[in-house]
């Protein structure tokens, strides 16, 4: 199913990040006890102050462990960054598995509710800016990859509800993720449950920036 490509070929941290290779299922369960560790440190300090000894720390493990993993913070961030991307995909294409949604309106609400659900389940993931987290993928020439989450929403898009391919739609699914970022973001930074009138803002902008191009969902 074409859905199932958003996250096809990706991995929960992100292989070349990690010092260890091949990522065997015991260093699976303890790369994810770091990062959740990392995600707690996040949440009560910010990523600024954020250092591998208070990640050790909080993990109970030693920091020769932390650094067998994650050779500075950065890395240990990128890592925290892609795991928490990577389980947005996953619960995009788990909305629209369960929801089967009809018109592709429907589609889009998956993936706005999946986000605005991350904010509130996902540790550390308030700190993830999306846009640029998508953008950190372009390659040496810094030309973007064309594998971001807009083009890809865009092709099952045109796949499955029959929307107009291409570069267009592709353009207008990248503006309504960066005004996603945007006001979902600002919905949650005085209010841990998110302040509704951001969220039901940022929904009514996306549909009526959408169906301009695109025709109402009828």
């Amino acid at each position: 199913m074409p859905i199932n490509d958003l996250v096809a070929g990706q991995t929960s941290v992100g292989a070349q990040l990690v010092r260890t290779e091949p990522i065997q299922e015991r260093s699976a369960a303890r790369i994810d006890a770091l990062l959740d560790a990392a995600a707690d440190v996040v949440d009560e300090i910010g990523f600024d102050r954020l250092t591998t000894a208070m990640v050790a720390e909080r993990a109970g493990a030693s920091i020769g462990t932390v650094y067998r993993y994650f050779p500075d913070r950065i890395v240990l961030l990128q890592a925290l960054r892609d795991r928490a991307l990577l389980r947005y995909r996953r619960s995009v294409v788990e909305a629209i598995d369960a929801q089967s949604p009809a018109h592709w309106w429907n589609a889009v609400e998956c993936a706005i509710d999946a986000f605005v659900e991350m904010f509130r389940t996902e540790r550390g993931f308030r700190i993830i800016r999306f846009t640029d987290a998508e953008r950190s993928g372009a390659a040496e020439d810094e030309t973007l990859p064309d594998t971001g989450f807009a083009n890809q929403f865009a092709q099952i898009l045109s796949d499955e509800y029959g929307l107009p391919g291409g570069d267009d739609l592709a353009f207008r699914l990248q503006v309504v993720v960066e005004i996603m970022d945007s006001l979902i973001n600002r919905a949650f930074v005085e209010d841990p449950n998110g302040d509704e009138r951001y969220i039901s803002e940022a929904r009514d902008v996306a549909r009526e920036y959408l169906e301009r191009r695109f025709g109402p969902n009828s």
